[in-house]
């Protein structure tokens, strides 16, 4: 079977000795949690490896490119349990056959947009509006903002140039909307919300929308990518799935286990503590590394291999900073997270027939496309 991606496991050799690898991030060392067993238990280890560090659990940390916490990632039980019950309704969206329905059809619509072309670029011609796009209905918000969203960048805070200070000013505009004209969009609940009995104050409502933008989307690209290449360059698998559309959940699950889109999360340890060999200082930062965890071999059988119907599929792909892990249900933090992949899949062993996918992620077409696969 032929691979359109390198699918290595970088971390192999540490993971299997040492069992933790010191990592220089801009001049910040910084101890990796390798093993899947010890990188579940950390993740829901807060008293000694905690969220509740402001900036810090992005790597690169973020203090230069926004002025606020993302909530409710970057804090800690029982504070994070307050701020996540807040938006769990958010959570749940994408699971009500209306929003399933709607994704499924921006999805097909994107697909249209493509089919036909000598070529073109999976990132950018696709996976990229289809986040942005999908992340309107979720929010509630119309789809022409999607435009102004994919203007800050494949990143939002991360890169040569973050888009911090600009999503920050939309935002505040939204707000000052909402505040005026509340509707039911997510911003409507942001001013409206209430927390520990009091209302949100505009730095929290600024962190829950820092998030939302930037926390599901590089990862959501990524994965939705993947899912293109794997199944245009794997015709035995596009098969299975057209013959078998039950395998699309399980695909999906195994797509973001060997993704991993979100590699490693910070957490600083507020009182000195050893991993393995490496003594880690109290205020020094720890990376948990979910990409490491998803290539462990004493929890996956033949790990570097994509398997659509792998079982007991327990990965720690898309798994936010503060939650902790519960085996199978990955937690996303916008729908796209959850149904863009999965419709992806879909799509991809639907329309993506005579599609080869080149190391770059530029898919050429050198036939016509089949929309009836089935």
């Amino acid at each position: 079977m032929s691979q359109a991606w390198d699918l290595g496991d970088p971390f192999a050799d540490a993971r299997a000795g040492a069992g933790a690898l010191v990592g220089d991030f801009g001049g910040e060392a910084i101890p990796l949690i390798l093993r899947y067993k010890e990188v579940r238990a950390a993740a829901s280890d807060w008293q000694t490896y905690s969220s509740d560090t402001p900036f810090r659990v992005p790597i690169p940390s973020e203090e230069h490119t926004r002025t606020v916490r993302q909530l409710p990632i970057e804090t800690d039980p029982p504070e994070h349990k307050a701020f996540r019950a807040l938006v769990q309704p958010l959570f749940a969206k994408p699971k009500q056959p209306g929003m399933i329905a709607e994704i499924e059809a921006l999805v097909d619509d994107m697909v249209a947009s493509v089919r036909g072309r000598a070529s073109f670029d999976a990132i950018e011609d696709f996976a990229f509006p289809l986040q942005t796009k999908a992340l309107t209905l979720l929010l509630g918000m119309p789809m022409s903002e999607a435009e102004e969203w994919r203007s800050w960048g494949l990143h939002v805070l991360q890169g040569e140039d973050p888009a911090g200070d600009k999503v920050e000013a939309y935002v505040h505009r939204q707000l000052d909307r909402a505040e005026a004209e509340p509707g039911d969009d997510f911003f409507s609940v942001l001013v409206q919300a209430e927390v520990d009995g009091r209302r949100l104050n505009r730095d929290e409502m600024l962190g829950y929308s820092l998030l939302a933008f930037a926390g599901g989307r590089d990862t959501v690209i990524t994965t939705t990518a993947f899912a293109m290449a794997h199944f245009a360059s794997t015709p035995e698998d596009r098969q299975r799935i057209r013959e078998n559309p039950q395998l699309v959940r399980g695909a999906v699950e195994e797509v973001v286990r060997v993704v991993s889109p979100l590699t490693l999360i910070g957490r600083t340890c507020p009182h000195a503590t050893r991993i393995h060999d490496v003594n880690v200082e109290a205020g020094q930062r720890t990376a948990i590394c979910w990409a490491s965890a998803n290539r462990d071999p004493d929890a996956f059988e033949d790990p570097l291999a994509v398997k659509i119907d792998r079982k007991r599929n327990a990965h720690v792909g898309l798994v936010p900073a503060t939650i902790p892990v519960s085996g199978r249900r990955m937690r996303a933090w916008c729908c796209a997270a959850r149904s863009t992949p999965s419709a992806t899949t879909l799509v991809a062993c639907r329309y993506s027939k005579w599609m080869r996918t080149t190391k770059n992620g530029r898919h050429t077409d050198a036939r016509p496309a089949t929309k009836n696969c089935s």
